[in-house]
């Protein structure tokens, strides 16, 4: 009986050694400084949050004393913190580090939610997509009207099928669904809503929306449409590629702006759309590499294209940039300092200056000529150079490199064969 008193008394002391503040005085507490409870609570009054307190848990583990932040008091009254002191002690009985076992719950804890951010963000709908996708890329717009016209595009045909259906689950029949009503009756209109829907796809793979995204879609979509009937070409009128120098020489001597002179021979030595020479931006420009990279969102085929330099076209890059150093543009217009207007070289270049026939995108025909009868590059190389699509098998496996090393060459002998003397 004796030794049984004896023991209730060690509990009972031990049990006031851990009890040894009351919530009436933890209340009170204001003077900054550490408060031991037992056991290894104590309670922190700070003297630099006027006054705000804060429990931690003070332990030893693997011969090393650390302390375990338990929360703010206003969270955690005496009586909780305890209770959650005395679940961190049992861990330590068990041999677990109280602030490692913490942290991996932690680490769980994010993968979860980021794995449920994750399933969320894939419960977009096209609609929804669309919107953040014209968000990002707003500044590469031309104009505002241009996204107008964009966006009123996909609203008109796109989003009462498709819009409020996961991007992540749009496919060819789904796309089948938007296109064959106006794939015959509007087939230009068809042929963009096409492209921005496709750039909206490829902007939502890029953010993880669409995980299973597959590029084939587009070709083997083109099964699923109706044919188109066969019409008679459009071919605009080319320079002959024997002239083409001579031309450009006889440009050199007009009285139309320097800006406007260089931004045509730049177009011509690259072989680029008029459209993408004309509205080039500096950024676009890698001086070292000497390559100019143009935007999916400025192409025709919204493919990211790249242009391997030559010579003669870094050089008028170089004398662009010196005459207008501040635009972002290499070619400004000089009365508006936006890019030139897409009359500026088939009417104020080659018909008022030149007094010739030919278009700016002939110029193209002339290169792509010139490629067949005087040189030996593959076909493919030729197509790349013209930013064309590949249809064959066989040259869409070129698709997985832009084959820049024969390309590079062919647009130097390009450049020197028109043999345009330096500035």
């Amino acid at each position: 009986m004796g030794r049984q008193l004896l023991e209730t008394r060690n509990l009972n002391r031990k049990s006031r050694d851990r009890e040894r503040l009351s919530a009436l005085a933890v209340k009170n507490i204001s003077e900054p400084g550490i408060y031991h409870d037992g056991g290894g609570l104590y309670l922190q009054v700070s003297s630099l949050s006027k006054g705000s307190k804060s429990w931690f848990l003070r332990y030893r583990f693997d011969g090393k004393v650390r302390d375990m932040g338990l929360g703010a008091f206003a969270d955690w009254p005496l009586a909780k913190a305890r209770e959650r002191a005395q679940h961190y002690r049992r861990m330590l009985d068990d041999k677990i580090d109280p602030i490692q076992f913490r942290n991996s719950q932690s680490d769980v804890q994010r993968a979860e939610r980021k794995a449920v951010e994750s399933a969320r963000s894939k419960q977009k709908t096209f609609e929804q997509a669309t919107r953040e996708c014209l968000d990002t890329i707003k500044s590469k717009w031309k104009s505002d009207k241009h996204r107008a016209q964009w966006q009123s595009s996909l609203e008109m045909y796109a989003n009462p099928l498709i819009g409020k259906l996961p991007i992540a689950g749009i496919g060819k029949r789904e796309l089948e669904r938007v296109l064959v009503p106006i794939w015959l009756e509007k087939p230009e209109t068809a042929d963009r809503v096409l492209q921005r829907i496709r750039t909206v796809l490829e902007w939502a793979s890029a953010r993880d929306y669409v995980s299973n995204y597959n590029p084939k879609i587009w070709i083997e979509l083109k099964s699923l449409l109706p044919g188109r009937p066969k019409s008679e070409e459009k071919h605009f009128a080319s320079c002959p590629y024997r002239e083409v120098g001579t031309l450009l020489r006889s440009l050199r001597g007009t009285h139309i702006s320097e800006m406007l002179k260089l931004a045509f021979e730049f177009v011509v030595l690259t072989v680029a759309r008029s459209s993408e020479g004309r509205e080039a931006e500096k950024r676009e420009i890698d001086f070292k590499t000497r390559v100019w990279t143009i935007p999916a969102t400025r192409m025709k085929l919204g493919v990211t294209h790249i242009v391997p330099l030559s010579d003669q076209a870094m050089e008028v890059l170089r004398r662009a940039f010196l005459l207008d150093p501040d635009s972002p543009f290499v070619f400004p217009s000089t009365s508006t300092g936006r890019p030139l207007s897409d009359q500026a070289f088939t009417k104020v270049v080659l018909r008022e200056s030149l007094g010739v026939a030919y278009t700016a995108h002939g110029f193209r025909s002339s290169f792509r000529m010139w490629a067949g009868e005087q040189t030996n590059y593959e076909r493919v190389v030729c197509e790349l150079a013209l930013a064309h699509d590949i249809k064959s098998d066989t040259e869409a496996a070129y698709d997985r490199s832009d084959y820049g090393g024969k390309r590079r060459k062919l647009m130097q002998e390009w450049a020197d064969f028109i043999q345009l003397p330096a500035h």
